[in-house]
């Protein structure tokens, strides 16, 4: 346990990305079995104890602690797990720590009586950090800005296996992953994941910048729409169905209607959107179902869930990606053809003969809300897991919009004086956030009160009246700014100011570290400039 509390230690004041996964492969290096296995979990977020409530844990310190002293440190620190840390009284004469994997069992067999008497014995065993650690574990309030995808990184680190080799066995294992570690050791082959529904890296887009036009012939590419939705992966096999965000996570519960309505056999990629009235609905509309542990017949009635596909990846078994991109879209258009539902839907192909024809189209795609700009694919492209060169290029309408990442925030006036609705947001320079603007205006009262949420859950530091937040490549919350133009400012450390900034909408579907470079404002703010129009030009 106590070298889990120090990895967490270390990982919570840590903000650079490839230096958290190098502690963690650090950690796998010199733990035990099973304790590492139930490290990766917890980080993961695999692990959940339905026994430790905070009421428990708010009685068990009254034990200990004068409640009039607890209730205002309480109030001081804003976090439980760290206040009750701080002030569990010490022991002259220390019992051993406890294994982290005798803590997971013990919580795991669900003996709620008994839970009190044993957490009392592990906080006695344990320095400050160590019951810090501890708390944090079984309430499932870790923070340390670690995902499965960074988890999955610090493993092929470790043990020089490729991360997508370890991709196509995660699902299949569970804690604490002993066949996988086998396999990591050089002890055994790798896991059996062909009876599991398991993720697959997804194949991703560079941004087309005009100048390569003239580098591509318009005859080796199809073109589809660039959807608003959230890209996802969805597989069945026999009676089984899940989904898959881009990062991995296993969104099936989230979208029951359309888990349920997969029929064929194999695993297609495409983008998640609400369907109304038979039109995409905007991304407004997908928002309501997004992040919901359980979804109710009338959210699902009034908001269901569509998938608009454009990949297949495998079908009955055989692996697909090593096909040309047309023999992949024409199985994927059988298959939907003799699979066919209200939730899937084939992305249709753009005709096209020249880049000029394609421009028009991408024009005109202006009035409908749910296209973002068009997607090119080239025909003779294998699918290929990250982000390949020279395939796949994502092609948006020229709009005002950057992603950002929140990194303060403040409470607001009037109305808004108990919520935190002030919120300066940046992009990356390096691996450092620059900040950029700030934005009050452009969301709904109910993303208000998910952003006030998400700003007391994940406040990091405080300078009076300022919230600095959880910004790391992993745990950041990233948000849309839409804004009318850029100019150059001194007052900001980035040297771009936006000209009325507001949040256009919340990217709960992108990691921290996939929004935009201060590269991106830069070439934005040089284009800008010479657009502008002259003297000559006024007169």
């Amino acid at each position: 346990m106590k070298a889990f509390a120090s990895l967490l230690d270390a990982l919570s004041f840590e903000a650079r990305r490839n230096r958290k996964i190098a502690l963690i492969a650090a950690y796998l290096k010199t733990a035990p079995d099973p304790d590492r296995g139930y490290a990766l979990a917890a980080l993961c977020g695999a692990l959940s104890f339905h026994a430790a409530k905070p009421a428990m844990l708010k009685t068990l310190i009254a034990t200990r602690v004068d409640e009039t002293l607890f209730a205002l440190s309480y109030d001081f620190v804003g976090d439980l797990s760290e206040t009750i840390a701080l002030l569990w009284p010490v022991m002259v004469q220390n019992p051993e720590p406890p294994r982290l994997a005798t803590v997971i069992a013990t919580l795991q067999s669900g003996q709620k009586r008994d839970l009190p008497q044993s957490l009392a014995l592990w906080l006695d065993a344990l320095d400050e950090t160590g019951r810090w650690a501890l708390l944090k574990l079984i309430t499932g309030g870790l923070r340390v800005g670690v995902s499965a995808a960074l988890a999955k990184q610090a493993l092929a680190l470790y043990s020089s296996q490729p991360v997508e080799a370890i991709e196509e066995v995660w699902h299949g294992v569970e804690p604490p992953y002993t066949p996988l570690f086998d396999w990591l050791d050089g002890r055994t082959g790798p896991p059996d994941a062909s009876a599991a529904l398991t993720f697959r890296s997804p194949m991703l887009a560079h941004p087309l910048e005009e100048a390569e036009f003239d580098t591509l012939n318009p005859a080796d590419f199809s073109a589809e729409w660039k959807w608003d939705g959230i890209r996802i992966e969805a597989a069945r096999r026999g009676d089984s169905a899940r989904l898959f965000s881009r990062t991995g996570d296993d969104i099936s519960a989230s979208f029951p209607d359309l888990a349920a309505a997969l029929a064929f056999d194999g695993v297609m990629d495409g983008e998640l959107v609400v369907m109304r009235a038979g039109a995409i609905g905007s991304f407004s509309d997908l928002q309501q179902r997004l992040n919901r542990k359980s979804v109710s017949q009338n959210v699902t009635e009034t908001y269901p869930a569509h998938l608009v596909a454009y990949d297949l990846l495998f079908e009955g078994g055989e692996d697909l990606r090593g096909l040309p991109f047309t023999e992949r879209r024409a199985r994927l258009e059988a298959l939907l053809a003799r699979h066919a539902s209200p939730r899937l839907s084939l992305s249709p192909l753009i005709a096209f003969k020249n880049w000029e024809e394609l421009a028009a189209k991408r024009a005109e795609s202006a009035q409908n809300p749910a296209i973002e700009g068009v997607m090119l694919k080239r025909r003779d492209s294998p699918y290929l897991a990250g982000r390949p060169k020279g395939y796949w290029f994502k092609w948006k309408r020229a709009a005002q919009l950057v992603d950002c990442v929140m990194m303060y925030a403040q409470r607001g006036h009037g109305k808004r004086s108990s919520f935190y609705s002030d919120f300066t947001f940046g992009v990356w320079a390096g691996e450092k956030l620059v900040p950029v603007g700030k934005a009050y205006s452009g969301f709904t009262d109910a993303e208000l009160l998910m952003l006030d949420r998400f700003v007391r859950a994940n406040t990091t530091n405080r300078f009076g009246p300022v919230r600095e937040v959880a910004q790391d490549g992993e745990k950041g919350l990233v948000l849309e700014i839409a804004f009318e133009g850029l100019q150059a400012s001194t007052r900001h450390k980035s040297g771009i100011a936006m000209r009325f900034p507001r949040i256009n909408r919340i990217r709960q579907d992108k990691l921290a570290r996939e929004a935009d470079r201060i590269e991106t404002l830069k070439a934005l703010l040089a284009g800008e400039k010479r657009a502008e129009p002259s003297a000559s030009d006024a007169r």
